[in-house]
């Protein structure tokens, strides 16, 4: 059976070690990037700020060593925010083995290189057997052993199904999908129709409005996809409007609840204050700029940018989109 070292102790990383220590033979590595953050897991077996009432399984081994963590490992499973991806990869360059492959659980993109986060692990570990775990999945429910189903986007069919049969398990279920542009793309833009999708709940609009939101920011989703090498089906797939399911409506949702908040008055920093990553505001910068850029119509994505960035109110967004032109319903 094989050893994971899983980096990044935070909810998903934490989550998805609780799931790995489950299954009968699995070794499993947590390790924290920082030494106070490391000490905290060790003296309670517990991730008290993200997963509280969670205990941390003894057959995970807890750890800020890097050379503990990796040592002898079958697979890397990457579970750091976009924002620190590429510092924190850099921490692993010591150690990195072209010949391990490495999952990626982030979703975002990051800012200023518009790099995908297998794009920015390829680049600092000089690693190319990369895949994408995606899907509908809160971390506090896998942590539970809630029933999910996710994606393991990859390009190579024999190394998807071995991370289908390497992490999937009766509580956690992979398919697998070629498309690991289009499941990576979905996974980031999703977070930033979540934050449309709070506002939406902070402005109290209703069902039938937050219905035609989705919709409509699927069709971006799909759109500004596709015209980044993304196939088109993906974004109907579990990491498309599955996973924009989950993250527009669950309590659990950062995304959401960010963008409920700007509608109540909440400023940036607000949001973006506390240990949980909100990760569509820093993707709707970089979707808003590269779509300007080049020419990708995504109004939704654009407003929730200019709420963010330039000051405009959430009613006078919504109002703006309100005001475009009627047209015939398009789906490319």
């Amino acid at each position: 059976m094989p050893t994971f070292a899983v980096l990044g102790s935070g909810g998903w990383g934490t989550a998805i070690a609780i799931h790995l220590a489950s299954k009968t033979g699995t070794t499993v590595r947590l390790w924290s990037a920082r030494a106070d953050s490391g000490a905290h897991l060790k003296e309670s077996r517990e991730n008290v700020r993200q997963l509280p009432g969670v205990p941390i399984p003894d057959g995970v081994l807890l750890t800020t060593d890097i050379g503990d963590a990796t040592d002898d490992a079958d697979a890397w499973i990457v579970a750091v925010p976009t924002a620190f991806l590429r510092e924190t990869a850099t921490r692993f360059v010591p150690v990195a083995d072209p010949t391990v492959p490495v999952l990626s659980l982030t979703k975002g993109l990051e800012i200023g290189t518009f790099l995908r986060p297998t794009e920015v692990l390829a680049e600092v570990l000089g690693v190319h057997q990369l895949v994408v775990v995606n899907g509908p999945s809160h971390a506090e429910e896998v942590a539970r052993g809630r029933l999910t189903s996710l994606v393991a986007a990859c390009p190579d069919p024999a190394l998807a199904a071995w991370v289908q049969d390497a992490l999937g398990g009766d509580r956690l279920r992979l398919y697998t999908n070629a498309d690991l542009i289009g499941v990576e793309l979905a996974g980031a833009l999703k977070n930033v129709m979540g934050i449309a999708a709070g506002i939406c709940d902070g402005l109290k609009f209703g069902d039938n409005a937050k219905a035609a939101l989705l919709t409509r920011g699927l069709v971006e989703m799909r759109r500004f996809g596709v015209a980044h090498g993304a196939t088109a089906e993906t974004f109907t797939g579990l990491a498309g409007v599955g996973d924009l399911i989950t993250t527009c409506f669950s309590a659990h949702g950062r995304n959401r609840r960010a963008g409920e908040r700007l509608a109540t008055g909440a400023s940036l920093a607000d949001v973006t204050g506390g240990p949980r990553v909100a990760e569509g505001v820093f993707t709707a910068r970089s979707v808003h700029e590269r779509a300007t850029h080049e020419g990708v119509e995504v109004p939704i994505m654009s407003a929730v940018y200019r709420v963010l960035y330039e000051q405009l109110s959430p009613r006078a967004a919504v109002q703006e989109l309100l005001d475009r032109p009627q047209k015939g319903e398009a789906f490319e």
